[in-house]
């Protein structure tokens, strides 16, 4: 498939006349209410259309600025419930900081629900017979409900439209407990006069919401970063950019940049737009676009890159593209589309709610009917103990802690074993993945040149080492580094060199008691008439075929020594792919060095497809061609250039040494540089499905078994009914059961 033909996952176009704004949303807590703001602004006079993704908490809405502003829109919003914010120069700070207080109020509750619901337990396991037991007990768990009121909102919302989720079954279950408990405190009677002693359930509808909302906070901790990948990306870009004017120089807000500006740029700033070097050299790290270590030499006419680090020297440039047409906009748009346009992954138990919440209240409800019609002179208390004992017995104690629980586990077997897990989706996909794509700098080597040989051709190497570290240290070419870091390694200390000077393009000269030396290329020695022996033609041609860079050292007459050097594959990389492959997993390396660097690369680890010269929307691409083909991908890397493929991939891996905005973009982050750990992840996903499911079998095979047995179904053959205590004692049970099986995933290995 050739990549041109996919197509991303986009917005409609966009209407002559209107204009289009992504916006973030705030307050929406689950699916349905993705829904409902969608369907509220496409309800508005003077939208075209609109769409919301739940998943990043934003929405993009086409609209006629002439017909319906902004501050209408959010008041609209803000009528449904929820908030959008309109404000475009700070909505990301201003969305992060909604999302932070609702992490922190998120855990205040679930700590205040844990505090009150464990004298509610002991009272209610063991204090039945103390005095005010139940009065206590009410006003104890009043607040516990209080605390959970988004369920029953929640709840409400769903049934709106016609769904149910596990918060349909939360608010079922604890409500019924607690207002059957409730009633039972204050009219005990109604018992009584039927020989009942009235049962309370207290302890079941706190316990419930406490376990509930400990599970919706390890979910929000884990989506409480989404946004920080754009952010940093953002911070890419400097505020302000110094331009020169009439031969001055005056600094202004990078907004207010236009094209044909002559911009300057000093030793170690950020570039600021897209532009071309107009007067002056100096060499650029441009890794956040290549992912290659080696910062890149520009001269007048060579391009420059918004997001692009200067080293030592400084230019001037002409400004060619701003805003939003800038390579770095380019690339934090295309990181917030492939972030959006994956749809969430619904968690089983949601889907499986979706059908167990009606079947359940089916039950309790014809339970109920049934002991009507059947049930004699008892048939109303009868049936209300089968309807509140089914409904208990349902309570999705177990099936909420069936994921939660295993993913709590598996995310600190992963952390034990270097492997840091942010969010369950990636523990549920990574089983399934089929194909790995794995970035060539600093993933499958090491990330940074280094002097892999060292020839030297003259006598008294002690000597001539020390002027050339002295040549090194002095020049400001980004492979100097690497031979510095060499030779210091021999406790030499640098000469004082009488002169020195840096010869763009070809290396330095320098002249040290008189003598002549250089260091460079091929390229200088030609200038100095400096011959190369045929032997050492034919080692550097073997190197060059191994994708090394050689550097001579010399004098004006003969050459010294010969150096080769080039960024080392990690010693595990080749046994990493390896393991990969034996799984039958296909793995594929992108990068955007050459394609004889590349071969190289790839030959020594074992790969056999590969691709070179590749930019960063050409990873992300090759990603989508990937998912086209029906592939689950994974995708590893640990630069800026990588974040755009990290993002569109099924499950995205960072290497823990790379760049932050990589780390926050993946799903997955490796705290050692050894690929092993990437096969060790696939494998713990493998294994924490498989719990998952288990948990889910037994939570679902306790219902069935007890539904029935709640709904009075073994009461005509032997009179047998489930004492409501019994049912309590049963979820208790069904509960520490997923709880045990879960702490199994400690004992495995990966």
């Amino acid at each position: 498939m050739d990549a041109d033909t996919i197509v991303p996952a986009s917005k409609p176009s966009q209407k002559v006349g209107t204009s289009k704004i992504t916006l973030p949303v705030t307050d929406m807590t689950c699916a349905a209410c993705a829904v409902s703001v969608e369907s509220v602004l496409k309800a508005q006079e003077g939208v075209q259309d609109a769409g919301v993704n739940f998943a990043n908490q934003t929405a993009w809405v086409e609209y006629h600025p002439s017909r319906i502003t902004l501050p209408q829109m959010r008041q609209a919003i803000q009528s449904a419930g929820y908030d959008l914010i309109i404000d475009q120069e700070n909505a990301t700070e201003q969305q992060a900081a909604v999302q932070r207080r609702h992490y922190q109020e998120l855990k205040t509750k679930t700590v205040w629900a844990a505090i009150l619901s464990v004298p509610v337990v002991v009272i209610g396991m063991f204090g039945m017979d103390m005095p005010y037991a139940n009065p206590v007990m009410v006003v104890l768990s009043l607040p516990v409900l209080w605390l959970g009121r988004n369920f029953y909102v929640n709840a409400y919302k769903q049934a709106r439209h016609g769904k149910a989720n596990m918060d349909t079954l939360v608010a079922l279950s604890t409500g019924v407990a607690f207002l059957f408990s409730a009633f039972n405190t204050l009219y005990p009677e109604f018992w009584h006069q039927r020989g009942i002693h009235p049962p309370v359930y207290f302890e079941a509808a706190t316990v419930i919401i406490a376990f509930i909302l400990l599970g919706k906070l390890l979910e929000e901790r884990a989506k409480s970063n989404t946004s920080s990948a754009i952010k940093k990306l953002m911070g890419l870009q400097p505020k302000t950019v110094r331009i020169l004017e009439n031969g001055t120089e005056r600094e202004v807000p990078v907004a207010q940049l236009s094209v044909g500006t002559l911009v300057v740029v000093r030793p170690g700033e950020k570039i600021p737009v897209d532009g071309t070097v107009a007067a002056g050299s100096s060499y650029v790290d441009e890794s956040m676009i290549s992912g290659e270590p080696v910062p890149v030499a520009k001269q007048a006419g060579e391009p420059v890159f918004a997001g692009t680090v200067n080293q030592k020297g400084s230019f001037r440039f002409r400004a060619e593209k701003v805003g939003g047409e800038t390579l770095l906009a380019q690339i934090i748009k295309m990181v917030q589309e492939a972030q959006g346009s994956k749809a969430p992954v619904q968690k089983l138990v949601d889907k499986v709610a979706g059908i167990f919440v009606p079947v359940v209240m089916g039950i309790a409800v014809f339970s109920f009917l049934a002991w009507q019609v059947l049930g004699g002179e008892n048939a109303l208390a009868q049936g209300l103990l089968a309807l509140v004992t089914v409904l208990v017995i349902a309570c999705p104690c177990a099936l909420g802690l069936a994921t939660p629980t295993a993913i709590m586990v598996g995310v600190g077997k992963g952390a034990e074993n270097n492997i840091l897990i942010k969010d369950a989706e990636s523990l549920e996909l990574g089983h399934r993945v089929n194909a790995v794509v794995l970035d060539k700098t600093g993933t499958i080597t090491e990330g940074k040149p280094a002097v892999t040989d060292l020839v030297w051709l003259a006598d008294q190497p002690q000597r001539h080492t020390a002027v050339l570290l002295a040549m090194e240290s002095s020049s400001e070419h980004p492979l100097a580094e690497a031979v510095v870091r060499r030779l210091r390694e021999q406790a030499v200390d640098p000469v004082n060199l009488t002169s020195f000077d840096s010869i763009t393009g070809r290396g330095v000269k320098a002249v040290y008691e008189g003598e002549t030396y250089l260091v460079g290329n091929r390229k200088l020695l030609g200038e100095y008439h400096v011959e190369v022996a045929a032997t050492i033609d034919t080692q550097v041609r073997a190197w060059q075929e191994q994708a090394k860079t050689v550097v001579y050292f010399a004098t004006s007459r003969t050459v010294l020594a010969v150096l080769a050097i080039a960024d080392q594959v990690k010693a595990t990389s080749r046994q990493a792919v390896g393991n990969l492959q034996r799984q039958g997993i296909e793995v594929y390396m992108l990068t955007g060095d050459n394609a004889q660097t590349a071969k190289a690369v790839a030959g020594q680890v074992g790969i056999s497809r590969y691709q070179a010269d590749v930019l960063p929307a050409d990873k992300a691409d090759f990603v989508k061609q990937l998912q086209g083909e029906g592939k689950v991908v994974a995708m590893v890397g640990d630069g800026i250039n990588d974040s755009q493929a990290l993002a569109q991939a099924d499950v995205s891996i960072a290497m823990g040494r790379g760049s932050d905005i990589a780390m926050d973009v993946a799903k997955v982050t490796l705290i050692t540089s050894d690929l092993n750990a990437i096969p060790k992840a696939l494998n713990l996903s493998r294994q924490t499905v498989r719990t998952i499911r288990q948990n889910l079998f037994w939570a679902f095979i306790y219902n069935l078994i007890g539904i029935p047995l709640a709904a009075g179904l073994l009461y005509p053959i032997n009179g047998f009914l489930l004492n409501p205590m019994i049912a309590g004692a049963a979820m208790a049970l069904s509960s520490f059961s997923v709880v045990t099986n879960s702490l199994r995933l400690k004992t495995i290995k990966l």
